[in-house]
């Protein structure tokens, strides 16, 4: 039986320092998770990043805080589908718990990398990008009943 490698690296520390350099408190509930909220241009953002270890992958998830009126699922279905047509890293997705629209991302990182943290910021702000742009969409669809097409058409939003 093979002995299991101890890793010392843990690209969350970068995750930490990211966002005390825009200074905003991050809560590391354990060794491979960092959780923190940033105000975003709509409304407040939660972010998850958990560190895989074995499979040196971090992934991120964007809790966008936005409950539909009614659930639709056909309707929520139909615009992840049509919102991540357009996406080229990353996806938007539905956690049927919460109620609520998420935007992932996860990608491998070496400890030997030696751009992590800049691999890491870029991730973070495609996601706040894509997310402040997705939100005025699930906002159509999720509180104003517009068909997930019709909510796509720049005239539409908010």
């Amino acid at each position: 039986m093979l002995a299991k490698k101890v890793y010392n690296f843990n690209p969350l520390d970068d995750i930490e320092y990211l966002f005390a350099q825009r200074q905003h408190s991050t809560e590391r509930r354990n060794n491979h998770e960092v959780v923190v909220e940033i105000a975003g241009k709509w409304d407040n953002m939660l972010f998850f990043f958990a560190w895989e270890e074995e499979m040196h992958c971090m992934h991120i998830s964007c809790l966008i805080n936005l409950e539909p009126e009614n659930v639709y699922l056909p309707s929520i279905f139909e615009l992840l589908a049509l919102l991540n047509e357009d996406l080229w890293v990353g996806y938007f997705s539905y956690w049927e718990e919460a109620q609520m629209p998420v935007f992932k991302h996860s990608v491998i990182i070496d400890e030997k990398d030696t751009n992590v943290i800049s691999k890491l910021e870029q991730i973070l702000n495609i996601a706040i990008t894509e997310c402040e742009r997705a939100y005025p969409v699930f906002h159509a669809v999720f509180k104003q009943n517009i068909s997930p097409r019709k909510a796509l058409m720049p005239t539409v939003l908010m």
